[in-house]
């Protein structure tokens, strides 16, 4: 896996230079949906990512937010899970927290994850087995063990107004028992913060493979648990995630099991 971790941060950290190029400049905003953007830096930034993909080998297919993101089956073989800018929205508004998300799995099994924040300068890198490192230095999620002393992550999906009722009633439960929540508006990060024990935990529904694909073997490797809602093991497949750093995780699923969609589809 070493190979294959080189090339995607390689990649990771060339499509960071050209978002971090053209963040000052102007945009050219297409929609998705109403509130879902695409701009001509993530067309740029997957470009460049799957082009060095290319060049790892052949047999390894590819699942890219803007040119590969239908899969009506799940992935069996080996594939290149990408998003080129996690956090196009933030981006366009000139808010410096995005990132470019590359994993490298077999079927749904992350072996590869690689999250780079270019405005930061922070590589985060997984690979199955071997740990998680911020930066060449390794990483570990953090100690706290009560929720009531531990600050949180969330995100709202793009359909909030068919969603808005279970989101914010979920939001309120956390919120109202921990020490804070945060809303950076990039799911990569966040899961990245968690794993790096800036936070301590993340919830969110309706995030797609590329969104997490990466990031969840980074808080894996760092010591932290993911699942669904109901306490599922997890999978970037799946209609919901719950990330922890493992001590507050029945906390968590405590209070969002009776929001779970994972086997409702």
């Amino acid at each position: 896996m070493g190979e294959i971790l080189r090339t995607a941060g390689r990649a990771a950290l060339a499509a960071g230079n050209i978002l971090r190029g053209l963040y000052d400049q102007p945009h050219l905003i297409t929609h998705k949906g109403a509130i879902d953007l695409v701009t001509e830096a993530d067309v740029a930034a997957e470009q460049t990512v799957l082009a060095m993909l290319k060049e790892a080998g052949e047999g390894i297919g590819f699942l890219a937010e803007e040119s590969h993101s239908s899969y009506e089956t799940l992935p069996q073989g080996p594939v290149w899970v990408i998003d080129p800018l996690d956090g196009t929205t933030n981006f366009a508004h000139g808010f410096p927290i995005f990132a470019v998300s590359i994993a490298y799995a077999v079927g749904t099994l992350s072996k590869v994850g690689v999250v780079y924040a270019p405005m930061q300068d922070e590589l985060f890198c997984a690979c199955l087995g071997g740990g998680a490192w911020l930066n060449g230095h390794p990483i570990q999620v953090s100690g706290a063990s009560l929720l009531q002393d531990s600050l949180l992550a969330t995100g709202f999906p793009y359909a909030i107004e068919t969603e808005v009722d279970g989101v914010m009633t979920a939001l309120s439960r956390l919120l109202t028992r921990c020490q804070g929540v945060r809303r950076t508006g990039a799911a990569a990060v966040d899961l990245a913060y968690l794993a790096c024990g800036r936070t301590d935990g993340f919830w969110e529904i309706n995030l797609k493979p590329w969104d997490t694909a990466a990031a969840m073997l980074l808080v894996s490797e760092a010591g932290g648990r993911l699942t669904a809602y109901n306490g599922q093991e997890y999978t970037p497949y799946l209609p919901e995630v719950v990330a922890s750093n493992g001590r507050i995780h029945a906390e968590m699923v405590g209070q969002l099991a009776d929001f779970s969609k994972a086997g409702k589809e």
